[in-house]
């Protein structure tokens, strides 16, 4: 079965909805396990046993949340080599623009020599409909790619 973690931090609640619609997203696939964790909480096994990996982050100060980073600070050292080309999404809830908070995730994302399979879903203000519905397009793709094997 293939397994789909997606990873996010909220404090508004905003980042929440945008994750549990790449959830919807990700459970409308057949054959497809969906493991939704808040990033503090997501481990380094997580990360290894998942197939394609989707990370949320408000915008803080033009950045990822504290939280995000620290998965990856977390996680960084032990994924090295194991990791390698695993399917990759971000989705980021941002009051500006949110380009700071993409690029410093995509940087860390070639560290790990993640593939990204999406273009990113970033709301700027407000979460619409619109935005949720890009999320859970988001989801969807990244686990129908990974169940077909695409990725």
């Amino acid at each position: 079965m293939t397994k789909i973690l997606i990873i996010y931090s909220s404090q508004t609640g905003h980042t929440e909805r945008m994750a549990r619609a790449v959830l919807e997203g990700a459970r409308a696939i057949e054959g497809v396990y969906v493991v939704l964790k808040k990033a503090a909480e997501a481990t380094l096994e997580d990360l290894l046993g998942c197939d394609g990996l989707a990370v949320g982050t408000p915008e803080n100060f033009g950045y990822m949340s504290g939280m995000v980073k620290d998965f990856f600070d977390r996680t960084y050292e032990g994924a090295q080599g194991k990791v390698f080309r695993k399917p990759f999404v971000i989705f980021v809830s941002a009051g500006n623009d949110g380009t700071g908070a993409l690029r410093a995730i995509e940087r860390i994302a070639l560290g790990y020599k993640f593939k990204t399979v999406f273009t990113p879903v970033i709301a700027k203000g407000k979460i619409t409909e619109e935005i949720l519905e890009k999320c859970r397009e988001l989801g969807g793709t990244l686990a129908g790619g990974c169940a077909l094997g695409i990725y």
